[in-house]
Order: structure tokens, then C-alpha cells, then sequence
């Protein structure tokens, strides 16, 4: 068994919440995501608001400085003295950012350009109209938007006016013969939402032979169906919960499969549907009636959203014809380009964009980021400084073949494949090596240095790991409640009925935990020393049928039923012993590591001019700090 196995069976029993976040207009982030821009335009006659960057929290005894707004200074922060400038945290900026933002800089050029050349100017009357409606749209007021776009979104109010609405706008007004709604439109779109829809069941397949055994089976047995498509459909989602699927509309998805499941009567199954590379077989559970919704109270809703879906495709054409007749050239990544203009890092149809122009953009997009890291890596080169702790090649080395061996990248031996390791890295999260390097592996490999000697792994340790991979498990149900009112009228009827059967049915009618609600309740056996004591105790004193108490975790409530114990394997803890002090160690190694972290960081003094907050291990009531330090500059 591998360390990563072991570390896998050490975290079966473990439960996983997921986040549901507030949704915004897909529209409007399909558009910045397109062309992500640059800073306001004079050339369009927008002047975006430039709001205060948000407070960055360090830690709970962070509090703001007296500086309102970005700094004018030199200095971006200190950091028990040690200054970060202005020009070293561009630099940084530039260095991780660069490219990325200079091509926006450049898309942004070319529109602004396009924009002058057809007249069309966007003022902040016009911005600040579309804010409200963008607000009034999600039923909130204009600060509740503007916050939790910043709160869930990380886009400040700065960011949303410049970056995403200054460029719908524009594109709106430029493609706006492109925007016009027709009747029949509108009737589909009336249709999608309001019509009638068919709730039916599916079966995927991509071999057509497959498709016609199953098809000539569920014919002959309709019944069958939900079985069927649990053991034979290759669609995952639909597959584990008997081949359900989301009300079939009008006017959304494949024409083909559409006709086919109105056409159905409940309890018929479909001919064979080829879609998409594979082979579609329907059974149509019941129709639902369209809704009595008057055209008049959603008619401008509707025409809004058709709007939106054709500025979408509007926005990819117009892009893509203005880039065709531009003349671009990227002097940032030609050697050659370079030496014949210096601080220039690309020209558009012969204007300039320069160095100066690139570092601003980087710094004001990404430098509360950047400065984070740069703080972080500082303290860490401080405390190694302290500790007279040395860092070495070997343990850079260290820390990327230990990387590389958890991801699994190594070759034919075992042993980490280094160069595949770095490919992979550089290509799946777009980083240079040599930023993976300093960013990653360098920070990770200090703390990990600082902290090894606080890192003991005891026979105790050992045990409990033992006991967690290959002790007994309990084999339990599950259902899991949001309240406590209903988690007791479910605990009731369990009790009242205390057959496997009905417990089954009472997880996939009332379970709040997609997984165990559409497998009735089933969940991994649960071990001990999975994380989740409370639980696990619970389970340990069941007996074979038994129902559990009402067991809170968090703001859930669980009930259990037992359906009895695994046995322990058949292992010996000398066989399993380095594999084990290796997994535990690694466990409470990263635990040290972070603990280690916030240790050194909260007896630092840091003061982030950029975010503007200060934090001070022993700060004096009412005493505001003078930094010499900090110089005056006219740079922005």
C-alpha cells in the first residue's frame, strides 16, 4: 500500500460540504473574460470611479492605516523594517503578469481605437445607469451589488466599471443593429422559460450495437428502465440516480431529442436518438403543463436576455474584425524589437505602449496580490535569517521530488520524474519555472525547514494510524438535514419503522447530501480517527440495525442506521509501519507548517501601504507610526 493510498483510506470517512455561491450575468463575465481590460480611456469619454483598495486582513490585530487610498510613495510596505518598493513590487508584477496584461492592454487599445474611429463614447452617466440596473436586475441595492460582486467575486467597484461594463457598453453600441429582437424570438424564448416540458429518464450509450440491446430491452420491460440505466448508461450523472434528468424544454438543447420526448406518452420509451457522438434512448415519465404566465409581465425581461445571448456573439465578431485590420506588434517578448525601442513593449497601428504604462497596469490589477506573496517570502527570508537555518539546492530539490511523487508523476522505478513534473506544472497553471520556483517551491521548502524539528510522530500516532487504514469500519446509512425539526420527524419515522428498506427511502426523499441522497443513504464505511469524532464515536456504539441518536456536525444533522461491521485486515502493523510513520508524519508536518506560519506572522510588524493596513504584535493606543521611509513620488 502506498503513502498516497494510505493517506486516501485515512480520509474515506470524511464528509464534504459544498458552497453555493450567488450567481451573476454570465453575460457580462463572458465579455470581461474575453477581453479583460485595461484602465479608463479618455479616447471613450469614460472616467470609471477609482475606489479605495479594499483592506487586505493579515491577521485579527490588522487595523487600517491613516493613509486613505493607494500611496503616492515609494514604499508599498515594511515589514519589521524591511521596505518593499514601488518599483520592485511592479517588477514582481511584471514579471508573473506581464504578458497576460499586456495583451489586454492591447485588446483594449484596439477597441478604444474603434470606438473613436465610429464615434462612439461611453460617459459615467452611462456607467452608473448600468450599475443600477445590473442591481436592480438581482434585486439588491447599488452598494449591496457593488459589495458581493467584491465579496464573492474578488471585483471591486473600480474593476466592474472599468473591466466589465465600460467594454459592454462599448460593444453594445457597436453592435447595436446587431441587437434587434423578432417576434419569433421572442416566442422562444417565452417557450424555454414558460412552455411545457416533458420529465423523462435517459440512457447514453456511444456503441450503436449497445444501444439497440438496451433499446429492444427496455421495450419489451419499461420498468426496467431506471435499472438499466444505472448499469448501462455512460452519462455518470444521470446513470446514479436511475437515468433522471432535468425537465426536458423546448428550444434549449438537441432539436432532435426535443421532438422525440414531446412526442412521447408517459411511460413510452423513444427510438434511438443519435446525438453528439452518441446514442440516445428516452422514457418519458409524465408532461408537465406550461405555466399561466401573462407574455406582458416578462416580455422585457425576455427581449433583455436575448439581448445579452446575441451581444455575446456580436462581441466575438466585432473583436475578431478589428484584430484583423490592426497592425500589432509585441516588442515585450522580442529581443531584438527591444534594443531598437527601448521602454516600449508593443505598438498598436504605430502607437506606443510602453514599459511605464505596462508596470501601472500590472501593479494596479495584481499588486495587493503580489504584495502578499512578497510579505509572506519576506518573513520567511527573515526568520531563516534569525534561526541562522541555511537553505540549500538539495532542499529545493527536496521539495519538488516530493511534489512531483504526490502528484504521481515518476517514472518506470518509482522515482519523480523532475522534467515531466515541472512541464506539467508550467502548462496546467501557465507559470514560467523559474516563477514556480521562487513562488512554490521556495516558500514551501523554507517553511518546511523551519518546522521539521517540531515534528515528532509517536507509537500512539502509529497505533491510531493502524487502527484508522485497517481496523474495523461500521457500514452505516446515512441522512443528512439542514434542521434540527425535521432531522427529529425523520429520527421519528426511522424509529417507527425500522426496516433498511424504509430508512433508504427516507434518505432519498428528505437527505440534504446529493451523494447519499441519490445512493438512499449509502455512505462509506465509517472508520476510526477519520477526522470526524463525534460522529465515528456514534457509530462505534451501534449495533447491526441499530439507529443512531440525532448527531449534530456543524449547522447539519445526521442519522445513522447500522448495517454492521467490516473486519479488520489482515495486516500486521510491522509490515505497514514505515509506509504509516511516513503518512503521519507528512500530516503533521503540514499542520506544523502552518502553525509555524501564523506563529511568525503575528509577532511581525507589517504595514501595507498598498492595501492600506498596518499590523502590530504590540501596538500603543492611539499612537500613529511615522515612517521615515517612505519617500514621496509623483509615480501612480
Amino acid at each position: 500500500m502506498s503513502s498516497t493510498d494510505a493517506e486516501a483510506a485515512m480520509r474515506a470517512a470524511e464528509w464534504k460540504h459544498r458552497l453555493v455561491w450567488f450567481g451573476i450575468a454570465a453575460m457580462v463575465l463572458a465579455i470581461a473574460v474575453l477581453i479583460r481590460w485595461s484602465q479608463g480611456d479618455a479616447a471613450a469619454q469614460a472616467a470609471p470611479p477609482q475606489a479605495a483598495a479594499a483592506p487586505a486582513s493579515r491577521s485579527a490585530e490588522t487595523q487600517p492605516l491613516p493613509r486613505p487610498g493607494r500611496p503616492t510613495h515609494d514604499v508599498m510596505a515594511l515589514i519589521n523594517g524591511k521596505d518593499i518598493s514601488r518599483k520592485d513590487l511592479t517588477d514582481a508584477c511584471v514579471q508573473r503578469y506581464g504578458e497576460d496584461v499586456l495583451e489586454s492592454i492591447v485588446n483594449k487599445r484596439l477597441i478604444t481605437n474603434h470606438c473613436t474611429n465610429h464615434n462612439i463614447t461611453i460617459t459615467q452617466a452611462d456607467i452608473d445607469a448600468e450599475i443600477d440596473r445590473m442591481a436592480k436586475r438581482f434585486q439588491l441595492g447599488r452598494e449591496q451589488w457593488l459589495e458581493m460582486l467584491e465579496k464573492e467575486r474578488g471585483v471591486t467597484a473600480a474593476e466592474y466599471s472599468r473591466d466589465i461594463l465600460w467594454p459592454t457598453l462599448a460593444l453594445r453600441k457597436l453592435a447595436e443593429k446587431q441587437l434587434q429582437v423578432s417576434q419569433e424570438e421572442l416566442q422562444k424564448a417565452y417557450e424555454q422559460e414558460f412552455g411545457p416540458m416533458v420529465r423523462a429518464r435517459l440512457i447514453a450509450v456511444s456503441n450503436a450495437e449497445k444501444a439497440k440491446q438496451i433499446h429492444a430491452q427496455v421495450s419489451a420491460h419499461p420498468d426496467s428502465f431506471a435499472k438499466l440505466a444505472i448499469e448501462q448508461s455512460e452519462d455518470v450523472n444521470s446513470a446514479s440516480i436511475g437515468g433522471m434528468i432535468q425537465p426536458i424544454r423546448r428550444h434549449v438543447g438537441d432539436p432532435k431529442i426535443e421532438a422525440e420526448a414531446f412526442r412521447l406518452q408517459p411511460g413510452q420509451v423513444s427510438a434511438i436518438i443519435p446525438a453528439a457522438q452518441q446514442f440516445i434512448i428516452l422514457k418519458c415519465d409524465e408532461h408537465i403543463a406550461a405555466q399561466a404566465m401573462p407574455m406582458a409581465q416578462v416580455q422585457d425581461r425576455l427581449v433583455e436576455r436575448i439581448k445579452e445571448e446575441k451581444l455575446r456573439d456580436a462581441a466575438t465578431g466585432i473583436f475578431e474584425k478589428v484584430q484583423q485590420t490592426a497592425v500589432v506588434k509585441n516588442v515585450y517578448n522580442d529581443p531584438e524589437l527591444s534594443k531598437t525601442m527601448p521602454g516600449v513593449v508593443a505598438t498598436v497601428n504605430g502607437d506606443r505602449i510602453t514599459m511605464q504604462e505596462l508596470g501601472a497596469e500590472c501593479l494596479l490589477r495584481h499588486g495587493e496580490e503580489v504584495l502578499e506573496g512578497e510579505i509572506s517570502r519576506t518573513l520567511l527570508e527573515q526568520e531563516l535569517q534569525a534561526t541562522g537555518v541555511q537553505m540549500t539546492q538539495e532542499d529545493i530539490n527536496a521539495e519538488m521530488v516530493h511534489a512531483a511523487e504526490l502528484a504521481g508523476v515518476v517514472d518506470a522505478k518509482g522515482d519523480a520524474d523532475l522534467p515531466k513534473w515541472i512541464e506539467t506544472v508550467v502548462a496546467e497553471q501557465g507559470v514560467t519555472k523559474e516563477r514556480y520556483m521562487r513562488d512554490s517551491v521556495w516558500p514551501s521548502a523554507a517553511l518546511k525547514k523551519l518546522s521539521a524539528k517540531d515534528v515528532q510522530v509517536t507509537e500512539e500516532d502509529i497505533a491510531k494510524g493502524f487502527d484508522a487504514n485497517y481496523g474495523e469500519r461500521v457500514r452505516c446509512r446515512a441522512i443528512v438535514l439542514s434542521n434540527q425539526r425535521q432531522a427529529q420527524d425523520v429520527w421519528n419515522k426511522a424509529r417507527q419503522n425500522p426496516s433498511m428498506e424504509y430508512f433508504g427511502d427516507l434518505a432519498a426523499e428528505y437527505s440534504v447530501e446529493p451523494t447519499s441522497k441519490a445512493l438512499r443513504g449509502e455512505v462509506p464505511p465509517l472508520g476510526r480517527y477519520g477526522g470526524q469524532d463525534t460522529l465515528e464515536g456514534v457509530a462505534f456504539e451501534l449495533q447491526n440495525g441499530e439507529l443512531s441518536k440525532i448527531v449534530q456536525m456543524g449547522d447539519k444533522f445526521i442519522i445513522l442506521r447500522c448495517e454492521g461491521r467490516t473486519e479488520r485486515m489482515d495486516i500486521e502493523l510491522k509490515d505497514v509501519r514505515d509506509i504509516l510513520h511516513r503518512d503521519i508524519f507528512e500530516k503533521k508536518l503540514r499542520m506544523t507548517m502552518g502553525q509555524k506560519f501564523e506563529e511568525i506572522n503575528s509577532r511581525a510588524r507589517v504595514d501595507n501601504y498598498l492595501a492600506g493596513t498596518t499590523q502590530d504584535p504590540a501596538p500603543k493606543p492611539g499612537a500613529v507610526r511615522e515612517d521615515t521611509a517612505v519617500r514621496p513620488t509623483a509615480t501612480r
